[in-house]
């Protein structure tokens, strides 16, 4: 994804103004001060990026995990839980909490172009896309904007659910975080006295809303040493605050905790890298021992831990694993941020892509026929009304499908649906049903990219091995990547322990009715 935490937007900005040395945290939040309502048993879900199954069971098999062992041992796992697409940490986030895909929640990916304000959203990436977008533009969009106004008000959370229920919750270096709690997120003085962003910002939040140097409550996280890592968006900061609310006591009915830290190493060694599970299993233990045994803290508390996405390997050699859309298309104009006319905008996510068609004149056919002809390309599609259309490469045939048809899938939702199956690798068996294989849950998930936004868009989504690349984007050849539709960088592990009446859970998107029925028996 990934994960370009919101945070390294700021972090960015910091280190171009040569501003990082006289950071410092905001003032911790007073937890005496807070009434927190609980429940019998609360529920703690914790969101490992970058967590993959392989990887997973190799290291417990060298017996270097021995979190993860015991939670798995004492409770149940899921090795194949599907994400949501694009695979990209903020969409992912915001399907999790508000148990919706794209469509709903409206936040298409990491970066999207929005039509309305002739300009590309970015929540944080590469260095030369932050640039591009503007860093003043990158730190609103993430820091403001992302929860406050692109989260779709038509959408409620998880936060804002169990606020109905007269429950508290908490989000520990979530990116996705929109309860109803005001809260104030206290920004680095320097980085307001360059106008870059508000001294204070007011957010509509969780009862309890820690997040990095802008908010926390645990005054171990107020020291210099964590603006160095991400500015305290990284695996302590978030066991230190979590730990902090079991041991005062104040554990909410549902905390959502976030461990960012293998994300970036995995990005740059591959998804065979093991040191950053070695890390996360560190981090669970040193959870796990705030209580007099682990056993106790499976009675005391539910515990929920998975991945979001999966990474997958890209290519060494840069020419054959990056497929430059500039290159492809090279006879439009393409946005950026000097140039508002262009005919074309082009919105990476790794391992898919945004295309915009933003000139009338530009035919779609055109730069689709132009797309077809590289065969590192998986699939593109686009949608006209209701109607999806998806190709393959160097083929004439083609698959439409669409909400409420004759045809059922493995998730009970029901499609019509017209030609090549083989596209997304469909079959049907022989109950009728519709099965999905290299693309789980593919018609409801590039259903929910593709009209996540209005506009005449087009998707891309490359093959295994192969990222999307354009002018300012940064890559990832050598090392691990995500973004697809392909179950590659689709399924992710999850494990619950604690709680025995559990049914099976196969995608992300049904976790958040799962833990509200948790939360109405109470």
């Amino acid at each position: 994804m990934k994960r370009k935490i919101l945070i390294s937007s700021l972090l960015f900005i910091c280190v171009c103004f040569g501003l990082i040395l006289a950071i410092s945290m905001s003032p911790t939040k007073d937890l005496e001060k807070i009434s927190v309502n609980t429940i019998q048993k609360p529920v703690i879900l914790i969101i490992v990026d970058s967590l993959m199954t392989e990887p997973l069971l190799q290291l417990m098999k060298e017996g270097k995990a021995p979190a993860f062992s015991f939670l798995i041992n004492n409770g149940q796992f899921y090795p194949e839980v599907i994400s949501s697409y694009p695979t990209m940490s903020v969409t992912i986030d915001s399907t999790i909490l508000t148990g919706t895909y794209a469509d709903q929640h409206r936040i298409p990916g990491l970066i999207w172009f929005n039509e309305d304000e002739n300009r590309m959203i970015s929540y944080g990436s590469g260095f030369r896309e932050i640039w591009n977008n503007g860093i003043k533009n990158v730190a609103t969009d993430s820091i403001i904007h992302l929860n406050q106004s692109h989260l779709s008000k038509e959408v409620q959370t998880i936060h804002e659910e169990i606020a109905k229920l007269q429950l508290s919750t908490a989000s520990i270096n979530g990116l996705l975080y929109r309860g109803i709690e005001k809260q104030t997120l206290n920004v680095p003085k320097l980085i307001s006295l360059v106008n870059l962003l508000p001294k204070e910002i007011v957010v509509d939040g969780p009862k309890l809303l820690s997040l990095g140097s802008l908010s926390q409550y645990n005054t171990e996280n107020d020291r210099h040493k964590f603006i160095w890592k991400r500015m305290g968006v990284n695996n302590q900061f978030t066991v230190n605050e979590v730990s902090y609310l079991i041991n005062q006591n104040q554990l909410p009915a549902f905390t959502l905790a976030y461990l960012p830290d293998a994300d970036r190493s995995i990005h740059k060694h591959g998804p065979a890298h093991l040191k950053e599970v070695e890390k996360a299993d560190q981090a669970l233990q040193d959870l796990l021992n705030n209580y007099s045994s682990w056993e106790e803290a499976i009675q005391q508390v539910t515990w929920i831990v998975h991945g979001d996405s999966a990474q997958s390997l890209v290519k060494d050699d840069k020419k054959t694993a990056l497929i430059n859309l500039n290159e492809r298309l090279q006879k439009y104009t393409f946005w950026e941020g000097n140039k508002v006319n262009a005919q074309l905008a082009i919105a990476i996510n790794e391992r898919m892509a945004y295309i915009y068609v933003n000139d009338k004149q530009v035919d779609r056919a055109d730069i689709v026929n132009s797309l077809k002809e590289d065969e590192r390309i998986g699939f593109i599609a686009w949608k006209e009304g209701d109607t999806n259309f998806v190709i393959g490469t160097k083929s004439g045939e083609e698959l439409t499908f669409s909400k409420n048809g004759g045809y059922i899938d493995e998730y009970n939702q029901t499609w019509q649906v017209d030609g090549d199956l083989s596209l997304l690798d469909l079959m049907v068996n022989e109950h009728g049903m519709l099965i999905y294989n290299d693309y789980p849950d593919a018609l409801a998930r590039l259903h929910g990219a593709l009209h996540s936004q209005e506009g005449n868009v087009i998707i891309v989504d490359a093959k295994p091995s192969y990222e999307f690349v354009e002018k300012h984007s940064h890559d990832h050849a050598g090392g691990g990547a995500h973004g697809s539709l392909h179950k590659v960088d689709s399924l992710v592990p999850l494990i619950v322990t604690g709680d025995d009446g559990i049914t099976e859970i196969n995608r992300l998107v049904d976790i958040k009715d799962w833990i509200l029925q948790l939360m109405d028996g109470f």
